[in-house]
């Protein structure tokens, strides 16, 4: 086991035990609250109250020119708040933790975030059609129902949903409260910077980070969903390695050992009892027997076992041994050689 700090960044052997948040009454009345304060912020708008009298005061202000030693940073930090560039940044973290945990949830979550963003806040922009700063055309007015669409704010949205993603997905309480920390800061800063630059009006902003704040709060309605994508995402992962690999041959097994027949007497000639050799294993075919002639061709060019006369080549006569012995002999017979 690794005990470096890069053992972290290494593939857990099984999915984490992490359990999905849910509705609880706490979350409920912060959505009911947010969802009231929403409503709200739209209504002083279309009713052309302090509200919008406010907009013109902080757009008149010009801010942009207020602070001018500040325009190149916040061009560069307001990105922080585009679809894109968020959106692959955020992918790619939550996609290595996908890999890491063995779970498509942070990657799914990530995604139905994302849709929620678009279909909420793209139906309030285009349904309302209220124009920004740069176009307006009279003091005072709302400037609703004109054809615009920046209102809400769709950067502030998307910051604070994007960046909230993390502390929404975090794991222990501590990274939740730094990562909840964090996206806010990203995102009010985000917010504020499109005040600066002159393309959102102050109510957009507040009204954005409204819209983004009601779609984290609403993601636990959307867990049950998401587990059962996910289960049906793996489950057709299987059947296309199933399909891929085919249908795999049974393994080839050896043929079974025959039992060797052993004539009924162990003691064969010149061997002792429960010695057995490969003559003694051969079954005794009888003379003319068609198998004996295959058998003797087949064993004529193998080497004499130790003990036996050596077979003597076709054509070649071989005297008889010992042939003086007798002779030479006091008169006794001879004994017989053993394997003679």
């Amino acid at each position: 086991m690794r005990t470096d700090i890069f053992a972290r960044l290494d593939r857990e052997p099984e999915p984490p035990k992490i359990e999905a948040p849910r509705m609880s009454r706490h979350r409920i009345a912060l959505f009911g609250g947010t969802l009231a304060f929403y409503l709200a912020i739209v209504f002083a708008v279309l009713i052309t109250s302090w509200l919008v009298a406010l907009d013109w005061k902080v757009m008149l202000f010009r801010p942009y020119q207020q602070w001018p030693e500040l325009h190149a940073f916040l061009d560069y930090y307001v990105v922080l708040g585009q679809r894109g560039p968020t959106a692959v940044m955020v992918a790619c973290w939550l996609g290595w933790r996908s890999w890491r945990q063995h779970t498509l949830r942070p990657l799914l979550v990530l995604g139905t975030s994302l849709l929620l963003l678009n279909v909420t806040v793209g139906a309030v922009k285009l349904g309302l059609g209220r124009l920004g700063p740069h176009y307006a055309t009279q003091i005072g007015s709302a400037e609703m129902f004109a054809g615009g669409d920046i209102f809400p704010s769709g950067h502030t949205a998307n910051a604070v949903v994007t960046w909230g993603i993390l502390a929404y997905l975090a794991t222990t309480p501590r990274a939740r409260r730094y990562l909840s920390a964090v996206s806010a800061t990203v995102s009010l800063g985000v917010g504020l910077t499109t005040v600066y630059i002159g393309t959102h009006w102050l109510s957009d902003v507040v009204l954005g980070w409204a819209a983004g704040l009601l779609i984290l709060l609403a993601l636990p309605w959307f867990e049950p969903l998401i587990a059962r994508t996910e289960a049906w995402i793996f489950a057709m992962r299987e059947r296309w390695r199933e399909r891929r690999g085919g249908a795999r041959p049974a393994p080839v097994t050896g043929a079974a050992p025959q039992p060797v027949l052993l004539p009924q007497s162990m003691a064969t000639e010149g061997l002792a009892p429960g010695t057995v050799t490969a003559a003694a294993a051969e079954p005794v075919l009888p003379a003319g027997h068609p198998a004996t002639g295959a058998r003797a061709r087949a064993h004529g060019g193998h080497p004499a076992r130790p003990g036996s006369m050596p077979v003597a080549p076709t054509g070649v006569r071989r005297p008889p041994p010992h042939t003086e012995r007798g002779a030479r002999g006091s008169g006794s017979p001879a004994r017989p050689m053993t394997g003679g």
